[in-house]
């Protein structure tokens, strides 16, 4: 698998731009951001670890009921294949490689690539669907309650990545008609072509094709459609409230509600998404201290990225890892 060949460079990477953000974060108030981080009280960052291992155990559960084939995978795999992405996921860019990962460990339990692909496809239409009316309500209840007059510029950039989500979700829904997924294809190639992004014509073809066949599929599940955007949403929530756990461990003065939570880590993903090395890192931190530094600033801001940060991001790395080194050893 080539993705594989490339965990040592992408890891490397990863160390030395986190090595990198670690100082620009604490270089100014180390004194005052150890302080911090020494007087939190862990009961809350415990709950927020566990909302975030929510939201990994909903998305693993997910895929289970869209194999929905006990006899092929369980619960259990399931969720375990899941956090596994999350490694993956986090040491490429743009998260490009939990999806081909997945699909493998699928075909490892029997299940043809063809239908693998099938069933990631499917699970990438609902959490596309499910982000892109969190982001709905994010940019909504900003426009009507302004929560970030500081950062116009970044609020600008987040609307551009909502749009863009919102297209993917419109050439998602097209793809449902056969004739519309070749019109698709034959566009997005001619695109490409332009810009000088290199791609093989069968190749961008074949990921048509198969969006289709998802739809497809998906036509004759439609409790499954229902349950799979709305269950992905809850898998959202659950991410997008780990901060408001790590503040309150950290101080009960700061005037900070569940709702802008929720809305300032929409955004915060929504930034993330433009940047193109692994885990987003250097942009997703920039974003977080600018939208959240609307609430609170000085060393509380940045012990409270440390924390989130490493709940959210290396822990799941950590786990996937650990896992995987797991799973391999047990497949030997």
């Amino acid at each position: 698998m080539k993705f594989l060949n490339n965990i040592k460079k992408n890891t490397m990477l990863l160390i030395i731009i986190t090595i990198i953000v670690l100082y620009f974060v604490l270089k100014d108030d180390l004194s005052g951001i150890m302080d911090t981080l020494s007087h939190m009280d862990i009961k809350y960052v415990l709950l927020a670890f566990v909302f975030y291992l929510l939201s990994v155990i909903i998305k693993g559960y997910v895929n289970y009921k869209i194999i929905n084939n006990p006899k092929k995978i369980s619960k259990k795999e399931a969720i375990s294949q899941n956090i596994i992405s999350q490694f993956f996921n986090g040491i490429t860019p743009f998260q490009t490689g939990g999806e081909p990962m997945a699909v493998y460990m699928l075909t490892e339990e029997g299940i043809s690539v063809s239908k693998a692909t099938n069933y990631m496809v499917q699970s990438f239409i609902f959490y596309q669907v499910a982000l892109v009316l969190c982001g709905l309500f994010a940019v909504l209840y900003n426009y009507i309650f302004h929560l970030f007059p500081k950062v116009q510029v970044l609020q600008h950039l987040v609307l551009l990545g909502f749009i863009i989500n919102v297209i993917v979700v419109i050439l998602l829904l097209l793809s449902y008609s056969h004739k519309a997924t070749k019109k698709l294809s034959s566009i997005s190639y001619k695109l490409c072509k332009k810009l000088k992004i290199k791609i093989k014509k069968e190749d961008l073809e074949q990921k048509f094709e198969d969006y289709h066949n998802g739809f497809q599929e998906l036509k004759e599940r439609r409790r499954l459609f229902v349950a799979g955007i709305v269950l992905n949403m809850a898998s959202l929530l659950c991410l997008y409230i780990v901060p408001y756990f790590v503040v309150c461990g950290m101080s009960k003065q700061i005037d900070l509600t569940i709702v802008e939570t929720l809305v300032s880590s929409a955004y915060v993903y929504l930034i993330g998404a433009f940047v193109p090395i692994p885990g987003a890192s250097g942009g997703i931190e920039y974003g977080f201290t600018q939208f959240f530094g609307n609430f609170m600033e000085g060393s509380i801001i940045s012990a409270m990225l440390i924390v989130w940060r490493f709940i959210t991001y290396y822990l799941g790395v950590i786990m996937g890892g650990i896992f995987f080194n797991i799973r391999e050893k047990v497949k030997k």
